[in-house]
């Protein structure tokens, strides 16, 4: 009598094989404890949260405003200061957020002298500061005593997010000052439709938020910034720290960006009304007709080199925000620089340290001789 064929599993040929049950009481039980592991995890005196590790020193401090220099680590210093400026809405250590992925040290390895503005964190005293004061009074007081320290005519002015829209603003009203210009994740062209914040933007009432709030909370921004990509920025992303709960480093790291995003100041109402109506909803920028001040911003007058850096995948500054910024202004020295990677991703993917920090200082450097 022949054998009778088998399936590979040992089953005769034809036979129905059970599928494992689902078991409602183990997976609420397995959750549970991935919970309390969770939880012993965080509270763990092993957990190495530290942030902005470089050295530095504050050299300069004007009411909230301070300016700090990261003490170099070569003799010869390469180029010019260089002067960060980063959005009001977060803080610029994210620069600086992880030792092996520090955009700072990196600056700092390549004999580049660097300088960063911290813009601290407005009190309902400070509810009444304009654009003007942060564009004309703290950011230019920060070039000067930059300058002054240093004994340079110029410096190197990089702006980051609303950061770099501030340096834009100024390198348009202080050409004499800086020698070349770097814009990233930048936004400058506010009228697209490719990003959630500038659609919501254009119908905010923004005297009914500044007369109501005073100050517009920090964490009524994080909300709005949360809500443009839900799934991916809540859900997703605590999944994959529950999934990664006993990788020391992935927790480490998690717990950083954690720190980071949810350090989020409060914004001066004048200057966030005036930013939003101006820029957002009338997009005048880009059009040589925002005013700071009584003084007008043209693009044209931005003639130093410039490179203009964006990010591919931005949901916060989409592509279409920065791209075309260098085609409206006066310099003949300009590039452009994309990269696949999201908003956050520009300073600390490992793509940061491989590439994009790579463009960064040997454009600053070339052009500092």
């Amino acid at each position: 009598m022949p054998e009778e064929k088998t399936a590979t599993s040992g089953s005769p040929v034809g036979a129905t094989q059970e599928k494992p049950k689902f078991n409602v009481n183990e997976e609420l039980d397995r959750f549970q404890k991935r919970l309390i592991r969770g939880m012993e995890v965080l509270t763990s005196p092993l957990l190495d949260v530290e942030v902005a590790t470089t050295p530095s020193e504050l050299v300069y401090q004007e009411d909230k405003m301070r300016i700090f220099r990261y003490i170099p680590v070569q003799k010869k210093l390469q180029t010019p200061p260089v002067l960060i400026s980063y959005a009001l809405v977060n803080r610029q250590y994210m620069l600086d957020l992880q030792p092996d992925r520090s955009v700072i040290r990196y600056l700092l390895n390549q004999g580049i002298d660097v300088y960063i503005i911290d813009w601290g964190y407005p009190t309902p005293i400070d509810r009444y500061i304009t654009l003007e004061d942060y564009i004309e009074g703290y950011l230019n007081n920060a070039v000067e005593e930059v300058l002054r320290r240093s004994g340079a005519s110029k410096l190197n002015l990089v702006g980051i997010c609303q950061g770099g829209t501030f340096s834009v603003m100024y390198s348009a009203l202080h050409p004499e000052k800086i020698k070349n210009l770097v814009t990233i994740v930048t936004p400058v062209d506010f009228d697209t439709d490719t990003g959630l914040l500038n659609i919501w933007s254009r119908n905010l009432y923004v005297d009914k938020v500044v007369d109501t709030m005073g100050n517009v909370p920090g964490d009524f921004m994080n909300v709005g910034f949360l809500l443009m990509n839900p799934f991916r920025l809540v859900l997703d992303k605590y999944i994959g720290f529950m999934l990664n709960i006993d990788d020391q480093n992935f927790v480490n790291n998690f717990v950083r960006m954690e720190k980071w995003i949810f350090d989020s100041p409060d914004q001066a109402g004048e200057c966030w009304k005036q930013f939003i109506r101006d820029c957002y909803q009338k997009n005048l920028l880009i059009q040589n007709k925002l005013k700071v001040g009584d003084k007008t911003v043209n693009l044209q007058n931005i003639t130093m080199p410039v490179l203009n850096i964006f990010a591919e995948y931005d949901h916060l500054v989409p592509p279409a925000c920065s791209r075309n910024f260098t085609e409206h202004i006066g310099s003949t020295d300009k590039e452009i620089a994309s990269f696949p990677t999201g908003h956050i991703g520009i300073f600390v993917s490992a793509r940061s340290q491989k590439e994009i920090c790579p463009r960064l200082s040997e454009w600053l450097i070339k052009r500092s001789e």
